[in-house]
């Protein structure tokens, strides 16, 4: 039976929209999986760690793709982290620049939390550049456990995100 899933897509470095185009091919090539639609792609400032040294423009080009498939999350998040392997990631430290990040937002109407996984993921619903590409997919999206994703984008006022093509 496939499941819904929406993936959190994002990069810094490297040609961050190149990053993403080819990280979408690669998701849709995964087994059992097909990619059903994909936001436009959104930049926004870094959250968190602002000073990255050695990047002279530390923006992030952010988006969402909405997937059917039949692997189960924790091996879908491992096909995730092998792709961004794949794309060069090293995870030097926490919020560190980094060429992909791919995140299991959400996983059919599923909570859940185990060691390395947790859906929807905990900081979703706090993430302008998570939600506007997320409803710009599934303008009706829910966060199990949090509510309506539009109510939750209204509270992330003071991030600024600018859509800079349209879907990936």
């Amino acid at each position: 039976m496939a499941n819904l899933a929406f993936i959190g897509l994002g990069s810094n470095l490297q040609d961050p929209v190149s990053q993403l185009q080819r990280a979408v091919t690669a998701i849709n090539e995964l087994p059992d999986t097909r990619v059903l639609n994909n936001s436009s792609l959104y930049r926004s400032a870094p959250l968190g760690c602002v000073a990255q040294p050695g990047l002279e423009n530390p923006d992030f080009v952010n988006a969402v793709v909405k997937i059917e498939t039949t692997i189960l999350p924790q091996d879908l998040l491992q096909a995730l982290l092998d792709i961004e392997q794949q794309h060069g990631r090293e995870r030097t430290f926490r919020n560190a620049p980094r060429t992909l990040d791919l995140d299991v937002l959400l996983y059919d109407d599923m909570q859940m939390h185990e060691q390395g996984l947790t859906i929807p993921h905990p900081q979703m619903h706090m993430r302008a550049f998570v939600l506007e590409p997320l409803l710009e997919i599934s303008p009706e999206a829910t966060i199990p456990g949090i509510g309506s994703a539009k109510l939750a984008l209204d509270n992330c006022t003071d991030q600024v995100l600018e859509r800079i093509t349209d879907a990936v």
